[in-house]
């Protein structure tokens, strides 16, 4: 994933102070170290005292940004924070000044050297990338009070005339701002997110917003990323004079799509050797989805390597050449995305590049039409009226359109990642180019069914074979977790599963089973618990007929909720039929369960038939964002499914 998202997200970084002797802070600095404060709770590590930048503007496209930063250390885990960096781009900017410093509890102060600062690379998953980092880690000198602070000034050549400030991250703020100094004539917009709309202080043609005593952003289980959450500010400027436009600027999305295939289109065009082996895939395929699925499955097996190169110049955006990618067999996102579109266009099936964010679900707004919104690119393909897929959407002038990631290697055609799904995202097709809800899959496509076969003996012991079938993102997360882990380490995550549900069992045969093709994965397990039932009073056995847990829990914080809550589009089918010991009745039942809200339905139904007990649950959930006002809903649906499933039944000795 890598669609220039460090130019979106670069720390903006100060002027060059005047000379300082070696044991003195700067006077901002000493300033924001004597802030009044409030109090935070011991939770919070750190606060950061001070954030503004500067931007001044130049008419040729010019742009030299400041930066002051301070940060108070508040508790040991707080000392990550006390870390400075300035990312440049070294084919377009230039950090002309860098320096930080540390003042301790006593007062003392420590002013970092040159030699100190370290010049590396800002990504280590790229094998070349021209985006890079000064930075200055302070981490190990801070203490508990201690304040460290930044300032540097980068100079760089702008490929949009948009910008974005982040005020805040997760820690409280005291003060955050940004100013932005423009050329006489010009004029700048904000769009605010995730808070009420910020206006700017205006003087001429400086524009300035900001926002202080930001409190602390407490985690939350199931909440948005932080992305979607801490207040932002999107910034477009401009001359009066559009003719007068230096850089790339964008008046609505399609002025976006129309940009971005200028950059991809030419580089998707197939050349011989793309064309005998896209020929060559396809050969015994009879209908178009499965020669869809035979380019697809090449194109996610063409290793993932990202080398970023002229991101100042809107490299970051553009793939490299279909050819360049096919013969050396790598690419990052839009490289992949863009090879499969070369290989689908020999067979006579048009197809587009789609920029998504896939990270964070909400984290693109259409207020605000910019291609740095995204940090992904996948791919829609024109397929016929009577292809059926959950993936699909409906454009309004192209028709049918499939949605799918190439660089996803366990989520096959006919699916879409979990946290692309219900995002907005730009279809890039020139001037037909449109942002779209990307579709989501319904519950039903995303099922376990569990059939689990026990035998409970007198003694409170217990046998037990689970078989359980996983279909589309449930297979996925099944498979990711089989492949990345190491086979003992994957054995383990099963271990705790089965014991988080029957403590003290002991795995006799783990046989896991995965066909991508049909995006399924099964898996067989056979385990036993010594004393799985409680033997009371020498005459009742107790247990719970859901033995082994569900997977899709959802952690229920205490107290009022302040974000959103995020559900996923699952199902879970189980049947769990246990032999019932001899010599034993069944004493008491649970009460049948059903439950039914907008976002999710439950069932639990008991029968007791030839000697077995036979416990059924459903649980479904809609994918969806709940407001925190309707988090109580969430709760008590969520306490009321466990409640169920932890309920007792009760076996008596005849």
């Amino acid at each position: 994933m890598s669609l220039l998202a460090v130019i979106a997200s670069v720390a903006l970084v100060a002027a060059a102070p005047p000379a300082l002797a070696a044991d003195e802070a700067p006077e901002w600095l000493r300033q924001a170290a004597s802030s009044s404060l409030s109090s935070y709770d011991k939770t919070v590590p750190a606060v950061v005292l001070y954030h503004e930048s500067t931007m001044n503007v130049d008419a040729d496209g010019r742009v030299v940004i400041a930066s002051h930063w301070a940060v108070k250390v508040l508790t040991r885990e707080g000392r990550r924070a006390a870390i400075g960096r300035a990312v440049y781009q070294t084919d377009s900017e230039k950090v002309k000044d860098f320096q930080a410093w540390l003042i301790r509890p006593s007062g003392t102060v420590k002013r970092y050297k040159k030699e100190q600062v370290l010049d590396m690379v800002l990504s280590d998953d790229d094998v070349y990338d021209e985006a890079r980092q000064r930075i200055v880690d302070a981490s190990d000198d801070a203490e508990d009070g201690a304040v460290f602070g930044y300032e540097s000034t980068v100079e760089r050549k702008q490929v949009f005339t948009q910008s974005e400030w982040y005020f805040q991250h997760r820690n409280p703020v005291v003060l955050s701002r940004i100013t932005l100094n423009l050329p006489t004539g010009w004029q700048a917009e904000g769009v605010t997110f995730n808070h009420a709309k910020i206006e700017p202080k205006v003087a001429g043609s400086s524009y300035s917003w900001e926002l202080r005593d930001l409190p602390f952003t407490t985690p939350e289980p199931a909440s948005p990323p932080q992305t979607s959450v801490a207040p932002r500010l999107a910034i477009s400027y401009f001359p009066s004079d559009k003719s007068a436009r230096m850089a790339q600027a964008f008046n609505d999305w399609t002025d976006v799509s129309r940009w971005l295939s200028q950059l991809s289109d030419p580089q998707a065009t197939p050349n011989d050797a793309i064309t005998q082996k896209a020929r060559s895939l396809v050969a015994g395929a009879s209908t178009e989805i499965d020669q869809i699925k035979a380019i697809a499955a090449f194109v996610q097996a063409t290793h993932y390597v990202s080398i970023q190169t002229g991101l100042g110049r809107g490299g970051g955006y553009r793939p490299h050449s279909a050819a360049d990618v096919f013969a050396k067999n790598y690419g990052d996102c839009k490289d992949k995305a863009n090879l499969m579109r070369a290989m689908l266009k020999v067979i006579g099936i048009q197809s587009f590049p789609v920029c998504i964010c896939a990270d964070d679900p909400i984290y693109v707004r259409k207020e605000w039409p910019s291609p740095q919104q995204f940090n992904h690119c996948i791919i829609a393909i024109k397929v016929k009226d009577d292809t059926r897929a959950s993936t699909i959407v409906e454009h309004p002038t192209l028709g049918h359109l499939l949605i799918f990631d190439p660089t996803d290697p366990y989520t096959p055609v006919g699916d879409l990642p979990e946290d692309e799904q219900g995002s907005l995202a730009l279809i890039v097709a020139g001037d037909a180019g449109r942002l779209m809800t990307m579709p989501v899959t319904p519950p039903e496509d995303n099922m376990v069914q569990r059939r689990l076969e026990a035998t409970l003996n007198p003694d409170g012991s217990l046998s037990a074979v689970v078989r359980e079938e996983a279909t589309g993102q449930a297979a996925v997360k099944f498979r990711a977790e089989y492949n990345l882990r190491a086979r003992a380490d994957f054995t383990k995550s099963i271990e705790r599963w089965v014991t988080s549900g029957a403590n003290s069992a002991t795995i006799a045969k783990i046989e896991p089973k995965d066909d991508r093709a049909a995006n399924r994965f099964t898996m067989s397990v056979e385990f036993s618990a010594p004393s799985y039932a409680q033997l009371m009073q020498g005459r009742l056995l107790v247990f719970k007929p859901a033995i082994v847990s569900r997977r899709e829990a959802l952690p229920l914080g205490a107290g009022a909720r302040k974000q959103p809550v995020i559900l996923n589009s699952n199902a879970l089918d189980e049947e769990v039929k246990v032999k019932l010991p001899s010599g034993f009745d069944v004493d008491e039942l649970p009460d049948p369960a059903k439950l039914d809200t907008p976002f999710g339905r439950y069932s639990a139904s008991y029968q007791v038939k030839d000697g077995y007990l036979i416990f059924t649950r459903k649980l479904i959930t809609v994918g969806t964002l709940i407001p925190a006002e309707k988090y109580s809903s969430v709760k008590s649906f969520f306490e009321r499914v466990r409640g169920a499933d932890s309920a007792p039944v009760v076996l008596a000795k005849k």
